[in-house]
């Protein structure tokens, strides 16, 4: 019987992660239009689902951070500053563009909160005031309770500290990354079944209306990024390099993006990047330092998703959003955007951290997250395909930008 059961499902199991939540979705979409009695029965899956990411949320924040700064190593070639900056204008852009579209196309998420607990900010300064009143709270208090300005704040601290500490700490601190990773691997597999319980059971409470909702977000998060791509990146490298950005541009979203977009992970796709330089015939010492860091820290994508979806969650609520506290959200998307690299689907865990700005209770941020992974099949294989073809892009405008410089 055990024997059969494993044959059965032996195909299923071989899918990537892609077509498993695609088969999840489906399944779920039949099961509340054909039997929606059992689909509110199911639901149960993806309430599992969602606690499973609240409780791995904060320390994968915490211990990813802190090893990526505390892994700096100092002395670094100063000729890679040009590559960073482009890399905090590009990710900073694209938060802006996120944040216009998002005021242009407001979108309402099906959100299972009647009644909201948090306290909205009035205006910026009572954004700034709980800003740095969370920042310096407790660093257990603030794992405990999710509290991610704080859990943000002290991950950088102790990576910064970090960075005097023999090689023996800092590879431990590396190891422990390496194994959280994995405990959020694991979750994220499950992502399937915790999808086909949250799409039965939304479907079955608010009909298919919701999927219309899903499709607008997807629209704006997708959109936002081909936007980043084929108009904000090349205007920053025609401002660094003076030159037709285009074929650039085209090189490196077929030569990078492509796998990328596949393979799920800017740390993955690291090896096609640095390959790709090489065809380029970029400047080995800079490109062998800023394609691994861009995989940590350059996050446009990212940047994006996080954005798009807080202030979803944040007009569903119906809270007012000023434009200076946008202004904010860009800076804290752009900080927490940092650092996710090689886990799928590590930007939505952020989007608690973000909607902490508006006084949205991490319960109800976590069902954000949620419908996140609804749509990840396309948002999080187009969010690392531009983060990773960034990388090289950056990378090579800086490089020819200083060629032309000593010409």
């Amino acid at each position: 019987m055990i024997a059969t059961t494993r044959s059965v499902f032996r195909p299923l199991v071989r899918l990537g992660l892609i077509p498993q939540i695609l088969i999840g979705i489906l399944a779920g979409v039949l099961l509340a239009l054909f039997v929606p009695g059992v689909a509110r029965d199911v639901a149960l899956l993806g309430q599992l689902f969602i606690a499973a990411l609240q409780a791995v949320a904060p320390i994968l924040v915490f211990v990813l951070v802190a090893a990526a700064i505390s892994a700096h190593q100092k002395g670094q070639p100063t000729h890679i500053r040009p590559v960073l900056v482009l890399y905090v204008v590009g990710t900073l852009c694209a938060a802006l563009i996120a944040v216009a579209a998002s005021f242009l196309f407001p979108t309402e998420l099906a959100l299972n909160a009647e009644s909201v607990n948090g306290n909205p900010p009035g205006d910026i300064f009572n954004v700034l005031k709980d800003l740095l009143l969370n920042a310096v709270a407790n660093p257990v208090t603030a794992l405990m309770e999710a509290n991610f300005i704080a859990i943000l704040a002290w991950a950088i601290g102790l990576g910064l500290a970090l960075r005097q500490a023999s090689d023996t700490t800092r590879q431990a601190l590396s190891d422990m990354s390496t194994a959280v990773t994995r405990i959020v691997t694991l979750v994220i597999r499950l992502a399937p079944i915790g999808i086909f319980g949250l799409v039965a059971g939304t479907l079955a409470e608010s009909g298919i209306q919701t999927l219309l909702n899903y499709a607008q977000l997807l629209g704006v998060i997708v959109g936002c990024m081909v936007f980043v791509a084929l108009v904000s990146n090349p205007l920053l490298v025609y401002i660094a390099t003076r030159q037709n950005p285009y074929p650039l541009v085209f090189t490196c979203l077929r030569g990078s993006a492509i796998t990328a977009f596949f393979t799920r992970s800017s740390a993955a796709n690291i090896p096609v990047n640095l390959e790709l330089c090489r065809r380029l015939k970029l400047d080995a010492d800079t490109y062998s330092i800023s394609i691994p860091l861009g995989a940590t820290i350059n996050m446009c994508g990212a940047a994006i998703t996080i954005t798009v979806i807080t202030l979803a969650t944040a007009h569903t609520l119906g809270i007012s959003v000023d434009f200076p506290t946008a202004l904010l959200l860009c800076v804290v998307s752009a900080l927490a955007a940092c650092g996710v690299s090689g886990v799928a689907g590590g930007s939505l865990m952020l989007i608690p951290m973000a909607a902490s700005l508006f006084g949205i209770p991490t319960e109800v941020a976590m069902q954000a997250v949620a419908i996140g992974f609804v749509i990840s099949v396309v948002q999080d294989s187009t969010e690392t395909a531009l983060n990773s073809s960034t990388d090289v892009l950056f990378t090579a405008a800086a490089c020819q930008a200083q060629e032309g410089k000593r010409s």
